[in-house]
């Protein structure tokens, strides 16, 4: 019930995931990256704190493989579990466990990797890491633009009715946490829609937190503006 897709940018140094489901509000679940560490994903019948467990193991020095391999053989049911992970250096990590709900699937390529659970076909995660690859532009960009070819494939065998993108760059706090947690309508679409609005500002919203006299306006009534204000 769910397909996702976890990537580093070498050249900005960002991490990011993103996910779709037709569960309702599968990011607040499956969706974990953490500044200079990497990107991951717990998903099918989804245990969040494997995904905490992923980014310590990393951040204590493991790459993906060893961090999958070492919460593959520490925590308890994991035939049930579907864990992807990018590591610092771009290395990807996939478990699907035995038990994993219906169509499977799983590919993963140079700072990234893609997983799925009662899939349409099982090449939707291939699908989606060639379309990463083939991307260009910001990683968020790629990342939407993945997960669309995965819905344009045919996605889960049934409706998808949430969504989310998760961004973390320099600072210790995700740049970007956005979720569509129910529509009846394509949250990746929608998803879209959210960062198309919200990508032009990332940047300001970071400079707003560390240094506010630098920031750009809020545009918002009764704000203050000119050399005085």
């Amino acid at each position: 019930m769910t397909f996702s897709i976890a990537a580093r940018c070498p050249d900005s140094g960002q991490f990011g995931v993103a996910v779709a489901s037709s569960s309702p509000a599968v990011a607040a679940r499956c969706a974990f990256a953490r500044a200079r560490v990497g990107a991951v994903l717990s998903q099918n019948v989804t245990d969040p704190r494997l995904g905490e467990r992923l980014l310590d193991l990393m951040a204590a020095g493991a790459s993906a493989g060893d961090a999958v391999a070492a919460v593959a053989t520490e925590a308890p049911h994991m035939e049930y579990r579907q864990l992807i992970a990018v590591d610092g250096t771009g290395r990807a990590a996939i478990h699907t466990g035995t038990k994993a709900l219906g169509t499977v699937g799983e590919a993963s390529g140079p700072d990234v990797a893609s997983g799925g659970n009662l899939l349409a076909v099982d090449t939707i995660a291939q699908t989606m890491v060639d379309a990463f690859l083939d991307a260009r532009g910001r990683l968020a960009d790629r990342l939407l633009t993945a997960m669309q070819s995965a819905v344009d494939a045919g996605g889960e065998a049934g409706p998808i009715h949430s969504a989310g993108l998760k961004l973390v760059g320099e600072v210790e706090w995700p740049i970007a946490d956005l979720r569509v947690d129910w529509t009846e309508g394509c949250p990746v679409a929608g998803l879209a829609a959210l960062w198309r609005i919200y990508g032009p500002q990332v940047d300001d919203y970071v400079t707003r937190a560390l240094d506010p006299p630098r920031a750009p306006g809020y545009g918002v009534p009764g704000e203050a503006t000119g050399p005085d204000s």
